[in-house]
């Protein structure tokens, strides 16, 4: 058994499926500011359902048109990541460039249309 990392005296530190939400729900929110057609758009996480696993593929996302919802599949996301240990902040643009392609796919238009200037620095 172990115990809790950060002690009782301490808020405990995060897990990976919140930052993951997290990271989800903060781009969302950010491509809601700019752009008025994601009004009344869902954005939920899933692990990987059975119907994401395809023979050549595994789908990472799921937009839903006439149900105005976006699905992002956690494990087909992160499972597929070759990151070393504290490479948290590549882990974030990846889930993040997931969150712009998705959207881009619902709003039909390229990914570096949604924020121009965004990734500019990088």
């Amino acid at each position: 058994m172990r115990s809790a990392v950060t002690g009782p005296h301490l808020e405990p530190l995060s897990t990976r499926l919140e930052d993951f939400d997290a990271t989800v729900a903060g781009t969302a929110s950010y491509l809601r500011g700019l752009w008025p057609e994601l009004e009344g758009v869902v954005f939920e996480v899933t692990q990987a359902p059975a119907e994401a696993i395809h023979v050549d593929h595994i789908d990472r996302w799921k937009v839903a048109h006439d149900e105005r919802r976006i699905t992002f599949h956690r494990l087909p996301i992160v499972r597929f990541l070759r990151l070393q240990e504290g490479e948290e902040r590549d882990e974030k643009l990846l889930i993040e460039s997931c969150v712009f392609r998705a959207v881009a796919e619902f709003l039909d238009k390229d990914p570096w249309e949604l924020a121009p200037g965004r990734y500019r620095h990088l």
